[in-house]
């Protein structure tokens, strides 16, 4: 429905704080919308009369928090400026001296010849105006030409160079940004948002930008250009420069005062950005849940509020950053209005001449004008000394899984595994070097996702892990693959601690196929060969066939070479699971780990990789989870686990004949199945 003036009205039983457009918002008069700050710091809507952000907050701000949508990760720095931070920033630019040397000498040149040109006024003024001498007017105007000219092409070559210099640092950055996150241990991305990481990777390194492409040699040449006009106006007048200098001082002292407002301000905006980006990833990747529950009202809510706090955060510090400049140009309207003043005396006086009195002004005007870009050039300092405080947090965070000092190369391995007295929690300090290793009886038993697990798996065994959701399945299959180190115990591979060998030899030879199958954007083939780069085509379509994947892959459109999208969106949950196992298999591993990695293929479908799994399977040891207990019965081992414990070990008919833990969760499902049938 619409009112009167055209404008949509929100309907009536619409939840308070949706974010919608705001001609539809209630109280919104139909005339166009004019954002301007107030003096507040706020926005007013100056078409209609009333604060923008008085009727924003009371219409259209959410009222109330998502309990389940928290970003707290970003923690706030509120550290003072360092200078030991902004010498590192700048050692990025030490590959490109040679670069940023010519734009230097560029820079040199072009503040040269600007500092000439009001001197040529002075002489025009002087010698060729006063005494009408348009001989000498014509001489000095091509000489001011040539000085402009030689100011606008060494401008042109400064800002070329130092475009160059930037988007190389930039780059150079964001390749050291991704190198380090892509060697954290696990558990950095368990806490942290991938939303949040991005922001670091991307738009916290962008915000650079302007630092390194004008903010560092634009300084310079603003300083240089400074020093020479003071000179200068110190040469022609001194007692008239240091009466425009008395204004310095002041605007100093403001300045400095502003200098931690504009700081945090800019932090709080980067922190506010990051959060923004974290739920977009998040609300992206969980799109077909939200749709699936009809949660889009309250992902619009949710969002609503955190784009309002972000468009705050950006305008407080926009207050901030813009009164620096105004503060400039304040104090060289006074300069300029006491050289007016005393050079009028002074002229009278026959102490200064007319063309003189013309040139200082141009050198206080040119004085003021580097001032207040140094003014800018300092808030884009504070802005990148924020984004870069959270880049070098990202880049000095190191992998609490680390390679000892003098680890070795593992060899070709047999596949023997060992759990000694493993004692593991999530989050826990990993044992020290140099200790011996024993479980650590004295940590909380609560937080301990394994309590003294110990179990031999000999190589070519097929281990099955069973326990209920949280027992610690999932625990061992990480440690085996060292994604995390223990806590207390060792886990030995074929007698070697595995925190003593490399971590690449150790992964490379352990293939995993987990219940969440990740597929590439890229072909078919692209996914199946990322488990060994160097397979042939002729190695690739084998794998499949063996995990009985080649039969859909032929008919897909493009067979193998069929572009399968981000995630495997063209696939079915089964297909992606089949490629995985395709890729686990190619890399030809000597343990392989089998993560729930039936739970989404029908049955018929399961039959057929079960029977290539037992050939595949043969000389190499295997840890399998499944909460089918059907899948699992001709393991060669069945460990059963309950809130980090083994209770009992042993295959399928051991097992059941004890009539334990596993006989009773065999029961229960066969009991579950059967009423389902039924059913």
């Amino acid at each position: 429905m619409s009112d009167a003036s055209g404008s949509k009205r929100a309907s009536a039983d619409s939840p308070a704080g949706r974010p919608i457009a705001v001609r539809d918002l209630p109280g919104a008069p139909s005339r166009p919308l004019r954002w301007e700050p107030d003096w507040q710091g706020g926005v007013e809507w100056r078409g209609g009369g009333r604060p923008f952000s008085r009727w924003l907050g009371e219409v259209a701000r959410p009222r109330r928090r998502i309990p389940r949508f928290e970003y707290k990760e970003d923690e706030a720095m509120e550290r003072p400026f360092n200078a030991a931070q902004l010498r590192r920033l700048l050692s990025y630019v030490g590959p490109y001296r040679r670069l940023v040397i010519w734009a230097l000498t560029a820079t040199l040149i072009g503040a040269g010849s600007q500092l000439a040109i009001p001197y040529i006024m002075d002489l025009a003024v002087n010698q060729a105006l006063l005494p009408r001498n348009l001989g000498v007017l014509d001489r000095l105007s091509l000489e001011a030409l040539v000085l402009y000219l030689v100011y606008w092409f060494c401008s042109r070559v400064r800002i070329q160079l130092m475009a160059r210099v930037g988007q190389g640092v930039l780059r150079d950055l964001r390749h050291a940004l991704y190198e380090n996150v892509q060697d954290l241990s696990l558990d950095f991305f368990d806490g942290r948002p991938a939303g949040k990481i991005l922001v670091r990777i991307t738009s916290d390194v962008n915000r650079l930008n302007q630092l390194f492409t004008g903010g560092i040699v634009n300084t310079l040449s603003n300083g240089i250009t400074v020093i020479g006009i003071v000179v200068v106006m110190l040469l022609m007048a001194w007692k008239l420069a240091l009466l425009c200098f008395i204004t310095i001082p002041g605007m100093i002292l403001l300045s400095t005062k502003m200098r931690r407002r504009i700081r945090s301000a800019w932090q709080l905006v980067r922190r506010k950005i990051s959060n923004i980006n974290a739920h977009l990833n998040e609300a992206l990747q969980g799109i077909r849940v939200t749709q699936a529950f009809a949660q889009e009202e309250e992902n619009r809510l949710f969002f609503g509020e955190m784009n309002f706090d972000a468009l705050e955060s950006w305008l407080g510090a926009v207050r901030w950053s813009s009164l620096f400049r105004p503060l400039v140009e304040l104090t060289g309207a006074v300069g300029t209005f006491i050289i007016f003043l005393v050079g009028a005396e002074q002229l009278r006086a026959g102490i200064i001449s007319i063309g003189l009195l013309v040139a200082f002004t141009q050198y206080v005007s040119q004085f003021w004008n580097p001032i207040s870009q140094l003014g800018d050039t300092y808030n884009t300092l504070l802005q990148a000394m924020a984004s870069s405080e959270r880049i070098f947090q990202y880049l000095d965070y190191r992998p609490a899984v680390v390679q000892r000092a003098g680890a070795r190369e593992l060899p070709r391995i047999e596949g023997r595994v060992v759990f000694e007295d493993v004692v593991f929690a999530y989050g826990g300090p990993p044992p020290a070097p140099d200790e011996s290793r024993p479980a650590e009886r004295g940590r909380s038993r609560r937080d301990n996702a394994l309590r003294g697990v110990s179990f031999t798996a000999e190589p070519g065994q097929t281990v099955a892990l069973v326990g209920h959701t949280g027992a610690g399945k999932t625990s061992i299959i990480n440690l085996v693959a060292r994604f995390y180190d223990v806590t207390g115990g060792r886990v030995m591979i074929d007698g070697r601690d595995i925190r003593d060998v490399t971590v690449p030899s150790l992964r490379s030879q352990i293939g995993m196929v987990l219940q969440e199958t990740f597929i590439f954007a890229g072909t078919v083939r692209d996914n199946i060969r990322y488990g060994r780069l160097d397979a042939t085509d002729e190695e690739v379509e084998a794998a499949a066939r063996s995990v009985h994947a080649h039969d859909f892959i032929a008919h897909l459109p493009q067979g193998y070479e069929t572009e399968v999208h981000e995630r495997g969106s063209r696939l079915s949950v089964g297909q992606r699971q089949l490629l995985s196992f395709a890729r686990a298999l190619l890399a030809d591993p000597r343990i392989l780990i089998l993560d729930e990695a039936t739970s989404s293929i029908d049955t018929q479908t399961e039959l057929l990789i079960q029977e290539a799994l037992a050939r595949l399977l043969k000389g190499r040891t295997a840890f399998v989870v499944a909460h089918r207990l059907s899948t699992i019965r001709g393991a060669d081992q069945i460990i059963v686990l309950d809130h980090g414990r083994v209770l009992e070990t042993g295959t399928h008919a051991e097992l059941l004949a004890a009539g334990g833990a596993y006989a009773q969760l065999l029961r229960a499902q066969f009991r579950f199945m059967e009423q389902d049938s039924a059913d």
